[in-house]
């Protein structure tokens, strides 16, 4: 009999969505999962799948892999809401830049996918918990960055022109630059110039970046 992954709260098994774009993957951690006594409430091959089997389903956590058609991983992580919802990534990649991303972005752990079975099993339980979970080595690459900002000067708060922040909103939305164009009536390329202008002023690296900012300042 597999053990039952009971919720934090101990009201029924732990909903998990495998998030990955290679089936053979997915279903295989999906089944290994129902296994070990979580409940798998569905799967998902692309982020804009991702979000409408998680705006149905509710899970606890998204097990996500970063390398996704269409959305990314991390821009996909930043519009996942729910009020348990935890993101836990199963990424091939252990490289510095996709990890802080993922953080940043708003995951609660990252693990490669060289990890085993149990571990995965482990990393899951304690993401639903809200604990953060990172493959050996990740968790003082992490810590090392926010203590790296953490000791630098305070930043003035940022001033966006409206025409920016009417851009920024509509980003937040999922709007592509054409789009953005379209309705605003002006060129793609006018419309890239204030997302790169925006993402200077804010300091920020990335469009997932900037969908976070736009969300926690409650710009949508």
């Amino acid at each position: 009999m597999p053990r039952d992954e009971r919720e934090p709260d101990g009201d029924g098994p732990v909903r998990v969505l495998v998030v990955d774009d290679h089936p053979m993957w997915r279903d295989g951690v999906a089944r290994d999962l129902t296994e070990a006594g979580f409940a798998v409430v569905g799967t998902a091959g692309d982020g804009a799948q991702a979000l409408r089997v998680a705006a149905a389903t509710r899970p606890q956590v998204v097990l996500l892999d970063l390398n996704l058609p269409g959305l990314s991983g991390a821009e996909l992580i930043a519009r996942l809401r729910g009020p348990s919802l935890r993101v836990l990534v199963l990424s091939a990649s252990g490289e510095r830049r996709d990890v802080l991303d993922a953080v940043t972005a708003g995951a609660t752990g990252y693990l490669v996918k060289s990890a085993r079975l149990e571990e995965l099993v482990a990393a899951v339980r304690a993401t639903a918990a809200g604990e953060a979970v990172f493959t050996p080595g990740l968790a003082g690459l992490v810590l090392g960055e926010y203590r790296r900002l953490a000791a630098g000067p305070a930043p003035d708060v940022p001033r966006l022109t409206a025409r920016e922040t009417e851009v920024l909103r509509l980003v937040a939305k999922g709007l592509t630059y054409p789009e953005i164009a379209e309705r605003l009536v002006l060129s793609p390329r006018t419309v890239q110039n204030h997302v790169r202008n925006t993402l200077t002023k804010l300091q920020l690296r990335n469009k997932a970046q900037l969908v976070r900012y736009a969300l926690e300042e409650g710009i949508e």
